[in-house]
């Protein structure tokens, strides 16, 4: 990469993926984290991201389809969009300015698991009533429909007869920390 990379954050609730990214990026030499966005004013991602003394902006549903966010990512010169946590799904207006350049994070294996309604403990759930014997996250480019996006990156744990959602949760949490400002930082790279 020729030149810096300026990070756009999304965030919905508690932001323990985002305080990684933030950490990860704090002291980068080329990839800096921009802006931090979310459509919850309640988020304690919000104040993650205030502690590390970055710049947030909480927004609407007519904003956020309208062009209102578009234009704050422009003035702030983002060139990359990270989901961690967030809920909502992408407007057409984002996924055409940042094509092949907006990446989410799924707590599951994709393609199993994924889709609308389907995020945190709802996925851990699923995959223990569904008996799978492995699980894990999934890194992905974002388009139009949900976690249909071109898979960037997968890693895997095992799930035991004794876990529950709870524990697989903690378990999933712990791959998600350890490898997604990582790859973020190898997906811009590219």
């Amino acid at each position: 990469m020729n030149q810096s990379a300026r990070l756009a954050i999304f965030l919905s609730g508690n932001g323990s993926n985002a305080e990684q990214i933030f950490s990860h990026f704090k002291n980068h030499p080329t990839i800096t984290v921009a802006l931090v966005l979310s459509n919850n004013p309640e988020a304690f991602g919000l104040q993650r991201a205030k502690n590390f003394g970055l710049k947030t902006q909480v927004f609407d549903r007519n904003q956020f389809h309208e062009s209102e966010v578009l234009n704050w990512l422009k003035d702030e010169q983002v060139t990359h969009v990270v989901l961690a946590g967030f809920l909502w799904m992408i407007p057409q207006n984002l996924i055409q300015a940042y094509p092949k350049h907006i990446i989410n994070i799924h707590p599951a294996l994709l393609p199993k698991f994924g889709g609308k309604g389907m995020y945190g403990s709802k996925v851990h759930a699923a995959v223990k009533a569904a008996g799978e014997k492995e699980t894990g996250i999934t890194l992905h480019e974002v388009n139009e429909k949900y976690d249909e996006g071109k898979i960037i990156f997968q890693a895997k744990c095992e799930v035991l007869p004794e876990d529950t959602p709870e524990s697989i949760a903690k378990k999933v949490q712990a791959l998600e920390h350890a490898h997604y400002p990582v790859e973020i930082e190898r997906w811009i790279d590219l």
